[in-house]
């Protein structure tokens, strides 16, 4: 049997308008996020990486980069396998602490809520599919 040293990289999916708010961030903020996503897509985690507090496990992560005096934050999940979902991209503006904003995390919520119903749905589809 001949053992593959090819590492698989999982598809990163950029929901709502993540992308786009991610290109107007600096490149320094920019580069580390792509380099903090393409770890994520190998399976890793880069040390600017941390989870998300209040859901519970290590599925919701969250990038956080400091640039000149502000910090920004990017969102993403791997609670599925098969790619790498980028939730929310945001400029974190408030001054009291560290705690992320609650709009920010009802929007992470939310986009969270959609795709289980998604991969709930298609599960549904495969089944009877497999019948």
């Amino acid at each position: 049997m001949i053992k593959s040293s090819q590492t698989i990289i999982k598809p990163v999916w950029w929901l709502g308008n993540t992308k786009r708010d991610l290109s107007g961030f600096a490149e320094d903020v920019r580069d580390e996020v792509g380099q903090a996503l393409f770890e994520a897509q190998k399976g890793g985690r880069h040390s600017s990486v941390k989870p998300l507090r209040g859901y519970g496990d290590a599925s919701v992560l969250e990038v956080v980069s400091d640039y000149s005096g502000d910090t920004f934050r990017v969102v993403y999940t791997v609670r599925w396998s098969e790619r790498i979902y980028v939730l929310h991209v945001f400029q974190k503006k408030s001054k009291s602490g560290s705690k992320t904003p609650k709009s920010d995390m009802n929007l992470i919520g939310a986009r969270l809520k959609q795709l289980a119903e998604l991969h709930a749905e298609q599960a549904k589809l495969s089944k009877g599919a497999k019948k």
